[in-house]
């Protein structure tokens, strides 16, 4: 262990400590309070570590791509696999970096998350492992990284708090696809946090899956530093689990940059999905794009606060935030929060927030044709959510994520055909 990570986790665990789980006194946890977590055995979940399974589970999709594969947070050697991979670039478990590239790890640790809030102190004090991903200068990798996230499998409550640092030099380029599942059965938290620094010119495109079991509680904060014209584009698909978070702050500290954070998702039974976005301008002419739509169903909940600062500096700032859900019960529930915050005056932002049924228009207008009513409001549904795909720019990333979304949709209202 680094003096660094050592005296960072120190810092964690005195914050933790002092903040405990977020409850609904919080103004950002105030639609998704985690206090519930004491309920299910919380303070015991970090003395379970499950044995690696043998093989990757059925449910992730095969891509052609560097794997790098953490169980319960933790990096499987046997699981993963780099065959090719430029020696250039930096790809391992965080553990194992700790000793081979221990001033790379100092150099990236608690840089762009503090442990300023709560489960960002969490999973500092508690990190065993996790990624790091560094990228030189100039070099953009031929294959895609896949990240496979493995939890649960165990009878006890099991936790994870991993850690993934992700540093692209100057005019770097990489894909990163995130597959997050469950194994076997259990209850699991899953904590974890993502640090990301993007050099000038550097592009990052951050797809990711997020499909646990219902018994995981899933937090994942994203934390960004973009500097001059660099490119993120970032999308979540929400498709599984019980309770889901996922929060992507990101800082345009540079000129020219393109930040674009995008997601889809489809609740059902009595699932809560939280999007939580903050996009810094803090330099002037850059642009964001935020779009973000989902479908729920049953008793399933929903939840979408995206901030847009502008300070007084970043003048030519163009920002668009968009959120739109869909309910297909009454039951349902979706909180929205869109927020702007502008302190220049030469800028273009806006946002849009819409919540509703399906459009009873369309609905008539697919009956009239001879559709049943359950049909073509499956029909609908899909054409609602796939339209969301099409905002990835990855075309091999965005036929994968649509073949996903289709079946976990054939799932729900069988074949749409």
């Amino acid at each position: 262990m680094t003096e660094a990570r050592e005296q960072f986790q120190l810092e964690g665990k005195a914050a933790f400590d002092r903040a405990g789980l977020p409850t609904r006194k919080l103004e950002q946890w105030k639609y998704t309070p985690l206090n519930k977590l004491d309920a299910l055995g919380f303070g015991a979940f970090d003395a379970v570590v499950p044995a690696i399974p043998d093989a990757l589970p059925a449910s992730v999709p095969e891509i052609d791509a560097y794997r790098v594969v953490l169980v319960n947070g933790r990096f499987a050697t046997g699981l993963s696999d780099l065959s090719g991979l430029d020696p250039k670039v930096t790809l391992s478990g965080l553990d194992a970096a700790v000793s081979d590239a221990p001033a790379l790890v100092d150099k990236l640790i608690g840089r762009q998350v503090k442990t300023d809030m709560p489960m960002a102190a969490l999973n500092a004090a508690q990190f065993e492992d996790g990624i790091v991903l560094h990228v030189p200068k100039g070099v953009a990798l031929e294959k895609p990284v896949h990240l496979v996230s493995l939890a649960g499998g165990s009878d006890e409550p099991v936790s994870a708090h991993p850690r993934l640092l992700i540093s692209l030099d100057e005019n770097a380029e990489v894909t990163l696809i995130e597959t997050h599942v469950s194994f076997g059965e259990g209850v699991s938290l899953i904590n974890g946090v993502t640090e990301i620094s993007l050099g000038r010119h550097a592009r990052l495109g951050h797809y990711k899956l997020q499909s646990e079991g219902g018994d995981t509680t899933h937090v994942w904060l994203n934390g960004a530093t973009l500097h001059d014209s660099a490119v993120y584009d970032s999308f979540v698909l929400q498709i599984g689990g019980g309770l889901v978070r996922n929060e992507i702050r990101v800082l345009l500290d540079g000129e020219h940059i393109d930040a674009r954070l995008s997601g889809a998702y489809f609740g059902t039974g009595t699932a809560h999905i939280d999007n939580t976005t903050f996009i810094d301008h803090s330099r002037p002419n850059c642009q964001s794009r935020e779009v973000y739509k989902g479908v729920l169903d049953d008793e399933s909940r929903g939840v979408f606060q995206g901030k847009i600062l502008v300070r007084p500096h970043a003048q030519k700032t163009d920002g668009h935030q968009l959120n739109r859900a869909l309910l297909l019960s009454s039951k349902a529930e979706f909180d929205s929060k869109p927020e702007l915050e502008i302190y220049a005056d030469d800028v273009k932002c806006s946002h849009g927030a819409t919540t509703g049924d399906l459009d009873p228009d369309q609905l008539f207008y697919l009956k009239a044709r001879g559709i049943d009513e359950a049909q073509a409001r499956a029909m609908l549904v899909q054409a609602f959510l796939m339209e969301s795909i099409e905002v990835i720019q990855k075309k091999a990333v965005r036929d994968v994520f649509a073949d996903l979304l289709q079946a976990r949709l054939t799932q729900s209202f069988g074949d749409l055909s």
